[in-house]
């Protein structure tokens, strides 16, 4: 049984804080990859049922963030929709490089791998922030929320498990975490 198909068996087991803990016997790294390809594949898929509208709606520089907040991207001030695209990119690049992610079974993790899988998360982060404050009701117009709410509270309770997020970057979702948090 690979790693994968060990998380979606565990998905559908109905505890979500249970299915994110590394299995036993296997690599804690592994384990992080493997979770993090499925998070940008998932993540990819719930952006876009909103993309092309997103980019429609928002075409101005700081345009389509959560109400006080701006993410830029390496200094560049971007609408939400390219702030997405760029670092949707970013992350797969990322994921494509096998010294990051090695695809070989006895090739080593790097000794920072953490940081970028920190990262990477945070980025992640902020394309739920952007969805549940700015494209809510086209989420709920497609009948996608109880799927959004579950890939969010999955997401969540990895974050939390490998610890992954900074208290103060979780603030933009506040109210929508609290209810996960019990």
């Amino acid at each position: 049984e690979t790693l994968s198909q060990h998380t979606k068996k565990t998905l559908g087991s109905g505890n979500l804080r249970s299915a994110v803990a590394v299995p036993e016997g296997e690599d804690a790294n592994e384990w992080v990859a493997v979770n993090t390809v499925d998070f940008y594949n998932e993540i990819s898929l719930l952006y876009g049922l909103i993309d092309e509208e997103a980019q429609k709606e928002f075409t101005k520089p700081g345009e389509g963030f959560p109400a006080n907040y701006t993410w830029k991207w390496d200094g560049l001030s971007v609408s939400s929709p390219e702030y997405v695209d760029y670092l949707m990119t970013w992350v797969e690049d990322q994921i494509d490089n096998e010294e990051i992610f090695p695809t070989k079974v006895n090739d080593p993790f790097p000794d920072d791998f953490m940081v970028y899988i920190q990262n990477i998360f945070l980025k992640f982060f902020h394309v739920f922030a952007i969805i549940y404050h700015r494209h809510w009701d086209k989420i709920k117009s497609r009948s996608a929320e109880a799927h959004v709410n579950t890939c969010f509270k999955h997401f969540l309770y990895f974050v939390w498990e490998f610890k992954l997020l900074k208290p103060e970057d979780e603030k933009v979702l506040e109210a929508h975490i609290v209810k996960y948090r019990e």
